[in-house]
């Protein structure tokens, strides 16, 4: 196996690769609230809530995250005819990458899922689903897009939630027709009979699957390895089993066990790891990156979405990150784009953290900014500052601004104690930053009114504050420049 900076050489491919995922389609609504009484009628917690979210699950996370890192991806998937089943559509409308077949069925019920969350505890999960197998003219329905959408496709992913789309006669076929036609197949089980999965070239269970399906008690690594030889036996191909905390164990027949630990540097969520780890995996294969390579790379992209709040995405970029650098610490993993900041900032708040934001151009950084950064900081839990990129400067400073570039400017910005997160934005203002991060509290100085500050209406309307900083007199950047010049 590579070293994992050198696994990195196999994602320029990951855009040159298509994948076919079948399986059950999902919706993962999350309840963020918060908890202050005891409810007179019962012994149990009242909720406040405060936010809620939806994102979609099961297969629906395997292709967001397929596509999340670059690849394309087609989905062949059933759903009711119901307002979950509208949401789940509209969500796969915001990844253009995936080419969704998605057959209605009149009267099934979506898969949903409810999770109830305060602080970063998860009080409550409410299911609601049908397990019935299909009927027989949606199963031919399925096994048509099917065979209408292999030929493109590099790779086969079977993301089995045991909600009655992959009976044992579909998967039969599904396996077969992809086998005559020499395409790999990934799978990910929920049944306890793992033939039904004969055939495919990997299947990816955890441990609770590999104990339930073999009948072993998987306490250590030799007793895993053990169980996984049986599985490997009954479907034919190589065996992945996910230990979370203890990372991954590859199985091979004839080949030598692999054991990766894990690499979640804060295991926050677990929700969708599995779907992370299997989507990572199918696209590392379809890019002819070696087993134990892709296995890597899945288990590197795992160890990230456990650090994520909620059903979450690795994107490209996060995966190459990791790859790039051992201290994911330093001052550049703070420099993040809009979609990631927001993500973290979600992860922040979940956990009971005040947001606080700031922005300006910070070109040559001085004690009037170190001030301003530590008041900001003092307002809040986690402070996020919005940074002009060099385009934006021109336009408000003119063609001689600024004098130190984008990145070198964030990099000065993300190495200062105060500051928890860089986000770059390329407009005259930060207006759309802050609708996107929502933070608690905004902060400008005290030469600004508040009816002043850019995108305090905003920040108002949803209870958030704005606080005006004391400025420290005599210091301009401006002003610097000219002394410099003089």
């Amino acid at each position: 196996m590579s070293e994992l900076g050198q696994l990195a050489v196999h994602m320029p491919r990951f855009s040159d690769v298509r994948l076919l995922c079948v399986g059950d389609l999902m919706l993962d609504r999350f309840i963020y609230g918060e908890v202050e009484r005891i409810s007179p009628e019962a012994p149990i917690p009242v909720i406040r809530v405060l936010r809620e979210n939806a994102m979609l699950g099961g297969a629906g996370n395997v292709v967001r995250n397929i596509a999340a890192l670059g690849a394309q991806v087609s989905l062949i998937a059933v759903m009711g005819d119901d307002e979950p089943g509208h949401e789940a559509t509209r969500l796969l409308g915001e990844w253009p990458e995936v080419d969704s077949r998605l057959v209605v069925v009149p009267g099934r019920q979506t898969t949903t899922k409810t999770r109830y969350i305060v602080g970063s505890q998860q009080l409550l999960r409410a299911d609601r689903e049908s397990q019935a197998p299909l009927e027989d003219d949606v199963q031919n329905q399925v096994l048509e897009a099917f065979r209408s959408e292999l030929p493109e496709a590099d790779l086969v992913i079977l993301s089995d939630y045991a909600k009655g789309m992959l009976t044992t006669q579909s998967l039969e076929q599904l396996i077969q027709i992809a086998n005559l036609a020499g395409k790999p197949v990934v799978a990910d089980p929920k049944s306890h009979d793992f033939s039904r999965y004969a055939g495919v070239d990997i299947l990816t269970p955890n441990v609770r699957e590999l104990a339930l399906a073999t009948g072993a008690v998987c306490s250590d690594d030799a007793n895993i390895e053990a169980a996984a030889r049986v599985a490997g036996m009954q479907i034919g191909g190589a065996v992945l089993v996910t230990r979370a905390q203890k990372g991954m164990t590859l199985v091979r027949d004839g080949m030598d066990v692999l054991h990766l630990a894990a690499r979640a540097p804060e295991v926050f969520d677990e929700s969708g790891a599995g779907d992370t780890c299997v989507a990572t995996l199918g696209v590392a294969l379809a890019a002819r990156a070696p087993m134990e390579d892709a296995v890597a790379l899945a288990n590197a992209a795992a160890g990230l979405a456990v650090s994520k709040a909620g059903t979450a995405v690795v994107y490209r970029e996060d995966l190459a990150g990791v790859l790039h650098t051992a201290d994911l610490e330093g001052a550049e993993a703070k420099i993040l784009n809009v979609t990631r900041a927001v993500e973290m900032a979600d992860k922040w708040r979940a956990r009971g953290k005040k947001i606080g934001f700031t922005n300006g151009c910070f070109d040559l950084v001085h004690p009037g900014h170190v001030s301003l950064l530590r008041q900001a900081r003092a307002t809040c839990d986690r402070l996020i500052v919005g940074l002009n990129t060099d385009q934006s400067i021109k336009r408000l400073k003119g063609e001689d601004r600024p004098v130190q570039s984008e990145m070198a400017r964030a990099i000065v910005l993300a190495s200062m104690a105060p500051v928890d997160l860089v986000v770059l934005f390329d407009e005259d203002t930060p207006i759309e930053l802050i609708k996107a991060i929502r933070p608690d509290v905004l902060v400008k100085g005290a030469d600004y009114t508040v009816e002043q500050v850019v995108g305090h209406e905003i920040v108002a309307a949803y209870g958030g504050r704005i606080h005006l900083a004391d400025l420290e007199d005599g210091f301009s950047t401006t002003n610097t420049i000219a002394r410099i010049a003089r």
